[in-house]
């Protein structure tokens, strides 16, 4: 048996019939019985309910899944949903700009995909610090339950399920890791549920795959050619068996164009091929990508997003601190200067570059590393018997970031010292000024480490007076972020020590914690300062990809200014993004004294001494401020001249030729619109969204309505008013009832619905709202939404009236009054829910009908013009008609019935007509835009195929090897695409082919005219 019941999607059910309790043939639609006539209200609820349930895939003009999200949507973030919604097979890129809102815009495409049948099982991939966060968004702010696999969930789950549980398939609605899938034992098991080898691949094995940080799985690139990582190797794996596909990053070009295309081959391998470059119409048909700066000001003129500001923190450095950097300086040209081939030239860089980085972020971390390589350079013989190659070593230091899960900080360090420890083994002994020099720093690490430094002296005082202008704690907060957790503890102990630790005060986020841990971390931080003490947030840039910390705090402090500049935009991403409520953020960086005076003097100090290297940091930082949205080849190019600026082998930061290189990739990321043009758009998506809430009756008082049904039905008591700061008791005077509830006492599956209630930090119960302006930007009140637990089980539960065949509690009949000038007489008017199914019994068209006509002399009389039926039945009163006209209608239902039922069935018939010549209209579109995608993918993959290939020989083995591998793959593709072609032309239009009506009647209402007598 196949489920067309609404809540059922996809489900099928094998029993044995002679078995089954309950069991009954239904041979034909069946009207309801007539055993009284219910409340109007309670009627239009229960109405309200089934049509909230059917949603069309044919229709591509009504947005539901805004109403079933409890978020604040802008305009902007509908669309990817309204064009996801006219894509036959979802393929999105969406690389809207950091703190746009790309989890909200996934979420919504999901929401929707789900409402109009068109997916089930959905596996979301991301970062695993950012795994529960997705989870909660999608619960709280969707009504979406998803589970994450891990290894803990895995343990878990063969206790419960047995030894042979597969995860993969085993629940719906996924949430891992890419760093945790990309393992053997995850993968293997991915493999099992995958068809085999010669096995059929469609239809394909699950729904929807969403990649956040997208640019992760990208082939990473570091020298001519980019080549396969192991994240790559597994999203390659599974992209294939989706049917949906969306990417989000906001950085998806890393500059090797062979990267980017291969990124949208795993997208979409319809249009996209690795290696050939795409075509700027292809691209703009799966990419969404909109930028801050140009998004339009709000009605009234202020921008959308706050102003970022970069700001120099002035640090007068001692004697001492020079002359440790200028020790530091000595020892890198003597080891430079002595370093007989390359391979030790490329482990001295490393160590070397190491050793600056730890200096510019604290004494400790300085003092740890430093140690590391001292011991080293001492036991490198016994240590390291055979010396590693040098592509050994450049393979083990490349792959740090893809190897190693960036996630935690403790593994990250162990292997940072496995690659200080391997490349001692290329390097020389030490000489004597060498071996002075170290022990020098060493002596300067051990004394600044127990005594802190200077520029730790200017945060203290910087923190007093922002935190603690009277030596009283105010309501601000700070982030400090650091790309080391020996520098965050000893930030930690130091700020203790400083009198900065009151209860609470400070939190730590690092790669390692747990995810409840990090996840109570982010609430408090999150929280309101008047429900929540901390005020500091240690972090390491375990926290700088995809989390919200934008809610209370619009100060961030770089303790060192990353080399990398995509990680320094990650983390600046985390205060400047949606949701952050001051009008500017500010972004602060360390320099040397006399840095603005020098500004002001249009002067630059060079690179050398440790005011010119900070200066040069900071120059590389507001850099990336302006080429922020376009990093793509030049964010490399910054990185390295850095690296070279600061092993003094350069004194100037120019990124002239990288961005003219990387000018053609900026073009293709680039969506020229004109501000109109954008306005224009924005403005059709509210028209769109205003028009679905007219449509369905989608207003707060309808759901609360639906709410007090369902409570009622289940026998439950009513909601309790509740009270809300500024909200209820009304202050104004103008609110005649209360807006705000809370929930009474449920009980069984009932209680369900607290979830989500408890605030995330204090862990009281909110009270709810239903209106989405009342919750707008508070954290003391939940939002109740369509796809909140509470409303599903009461819509669930006035949805299954309509298959009630034991007692019920509806009789699906209501009388209602109408203004004495609409009509003279009563109009019967039935309601019923028409399902269409294709050919592969999946539902394709849902839609609530309505037909109806006059009662005249006692009989049933069609009206055939449907216009005139929905003014009726818009004119209809919440007021009951009189008692007697039950009475009077008990008698003439039988004909009434039959009657209403037949004029169903004929709307039924000529709705299919009309919806057959539409799904003809949408297959042909479908096949045409299919054929010319592909079309033009042969095309291209022709065209690279008969370029010369570039000279293997600058190629390393690596680089050869995976530019055979594409070449390879490009001309299997060349072959393939043809039947290809074929086979999805047969698949979709056997979707669409002879569809199959079923009508389920749903209602009856008598339209009453008042003045109307008994006689």
């Amino acid at each position: 048996m196949s489920s067309v019941e609404d809540d059922g999607l996809g489900e099928e059910l094998r029993v044995v019939w002679e078995l089954e309790p309950g069991r009954a043939v239904l041979e034909r639609a069946s009207m309801p019985e007539f055993t009284g006539f219910d409340e109007p209200v309670k009627l239009d609820a229960f109405l309200n309910a089934v049509r909230w349930g059917a949603v069309s895939q044919t229709d591509t003009s009504t947005l539901q899944a805004p109403f079933r999200a409890g978020i604040e949507i802008e305009d902007y973030q509908l669309d990817p949903l309204a064009r996801a919604i006219q894509m036959p097979r979802v393929n999105l890129l969406i690389a809207d700009d950091v703190g746009l809102g790309k989890t909200i815009e996934s979420g919504l495409v999901i929401q929707e995909m789900m409402l109009r049948h068109r997916i089930r099982s959905v596996l979301i991939v991301c970062p695993s610090g950012l795994q529960i966060q997705w989870r909660e968004q999608m619960r709280d702010k969707f009504g979406l339950d998803f589970r994450i696999v891990d290894s803990e969930a895995m343990k878990q789950l063969r206790r419960s399920r047995g030894l042979h549980v597969n995860p993969w398939s085993h629940y719906p609605r996924l949430i891992t890791s890419i760093d945790f899938l990309k393992r053997e034992r995850p993968l293997r098991l991915m493999r099992e549920v995958l068809p085999a080898v010669g096995q059929p691949s469609y239809p394909r094995r699950f729904d929807m795959l969403v990649v956040d940080e997208a640019h992760n799985v990208a082939p990473s690139g570091t020298g001519k050619y980019a080549t396969d990582s192991q994240r790559t190797q597994a999203i390659r794996l599974l992209a294939p068996h989706f049917e949906h596909k969306l990417f989000l990053s906001a950085t998806p070009h890393n500059g090797y164009p062979e990267s980017f295309s291969a990124l949208l081959e795993l997208l979409d391998d319809q249009r996209f091929a690795r290696a050939v470059r795409p075509k700027p119409e292809q691209l703009a048909a799966v990419m969404v990508r909109r930028l801050k700066r140009e998004l339009p000001p709000r009605w009234d003129g202020t921008p959308r997003y706050p102003e970022r500001l970069i700001e120099a923190l002035e640090v007068p450095y001692t004697a001492e601190e020079r002359q440790a950097h200028q020790d530091l300086k000595r020892y890198t040209e003597l080891r430079a200067a002595g370093a007989r081939n390359d391979g030790e030239r490329y482990a001295t860089e490393f160590v070397l570059k190491l050793l600056k980085k730890r200096l510019f972020s604290s004494p400790e971390a300085f003092r740890i590393t430093l140690g590391k390589h001292v011991e080293s350079l001492a036991n490198r013989r016994r240590t390291s018997p055979s010396v590693p190659t040098p592509g050994l070593l450049r393979r083990m230091i490349d792959g740090l970031d893809d190897q190693v899960e960036v996630d935690n900080d403790a593994e990250w360090d162990q292997a940072a010292d496995e690659a200080v420890s391997s490349a001692a083994a290329l390097f020389r002994p030490l000489d004597n000024e060498e071996a002075a020099l170290l022990e020098s720093l060493g002596s300067y690490g051990d004394r600044m480490s127990a005594r802190g430094d200077s520029k730790l002296s200017t945060l203290l005082a910087w923190l007093r007076d922002t935190l603690m202008p009277q030596g009283q704690w105010n309501q601000e907060r700070v982030i400090l972020f650091t790309e080391y957790r020996a520098t965050q503890k000893w930030l930690q102990e130091r700020l203790v020590t400083a009198g900065f630790a009151g209860p609470g005060r400070i939190q730590l986020m690092y790669g390692g914690m747990s995810p409840d841990e990090r996840e109570a971390v982010k609430n408090a931080f999150q929280a309101s300062p008047t429900q929540s003490e901390v005020r500091i947030l240690l972090a390491t840039d375990s926290a700088s990809e995809g989390l919200d910390l934008q809610n209370h705090c619009s100060r961030l402090v770089h303790i060192e200014v990353p080399w990398n500049p995509n990680r320094m935009e990650q983390r600046n991403g985390r205060i400047d993004r949606h949701g952050q409520r001051q009008p500017r953020v500010n972004i602060f960086h360390f320099v040397g004294q006399g840095y603005h005076q020098r500004s002001r003097l249009a002067q630059e100090a060079n690179p050398g001494d440790l005011e010119g290297d900070l200066e040069f940091l900071l120059r590389a930082a507001r850099k990336v401020e302006t080429i922020r949205e376009d990093l793509g080849k030049v964010g490399p190019v910054i990185s390295r001249q850095v690296s070279e600026a600061m092993l003094g082998r350069r004194r100037r930061l120019d990124t002239s030729e990288a961005e003219r290189q990387s000018e053609p990739a900026r073009e293709l990321l680039r969506v020229r619109r004109a501000e109109n043009e954008l306005n224009t758009q924005l403005a059709r998506l509210h028209r769109q969204l205003l028009d679905t809430r007219r449509e369905l009756n989608l207003n707060p008082e309808s759901i609360q309505a639906v709410v007090e049904a369902g409570l009622a039905l289940a026998g439950h008591p009513p909601l309790v008013d509740g009270a809300l700061f500024g909200v209820w008791p009304d202050p104004t005077g103008q609110r005649q009832q209360c807006p705000v509830f809370r929930l009474p006492r449920l009980a069984g599956t009932w209680q369900s619905a607290y979830e989500g209630l408890a605030h995330p930090h204090t862990h009281e119960v909110r009270p709810i709202v239903f209106d989405h302006a009342l919750a707008q930007g508070r954290d003391d009140v939940v939002l109740v939404h369509l796809n909140h637990r509470l409303v599903q089980m009461c819509l669930q539960l006035l949805r299954a009236q309509v298959w009630s065949q034991g007692e019920k509690r509806l009789s699906r009949i209501t009388a209602r009054l109408v203004p004495q000038n609409e009509t003279d007489v009563p109009i019967a008017i039935a309601h019923g829910r028409l399902v269409v199914l294709g050919a592969d019994n999946q539902r394709i068209h849902e839609e609530v009908i309505f037909a109806g006509g006059q009662v005249r002399e006692g009989r049933f009389t069609r009206i055939d013009r449907v216009g005139e039926l929905e003014r009726l039945a818009s004119s209809g009163l919440h007021q009951s008609a009189p008692e007697w006209f039950r009475s009077s209608v008990e008698p003439l239902w039988p004909t009434h019935r039959d009657g209403l039922l037949r004029a169903l069935e004929a709307r039924m018939r000529d709705r299919t007509k009309t919806l057959q010549s539409r799904l003809d209209e949408r297959a042909d579109a479908e096949v045409t835009a299919m054929r010319a995608a592909i079309g033009e993918l042969l095309t291209s993959i022709r065209t690279q195929l008969n370029h010369v290939q570039p000279q293997m020989e600058l190629f390393t083995t690596p680089e050869r090897e995976q530019l055979e591998r594409d070449r390879s793959a490009l001309e299997r593709r060349l072959d393939e695409l043809p039947r290809e072609i074929e086979q999805e032309e047969t698949r979709i239009r056997a979707r669409y082919a002879s569809p199959s009506p079923r009508l389920f009647p749903v209602s009856v209402t008598y339209l009453v005219p008042q003045g109307l007598t008994q006689s």
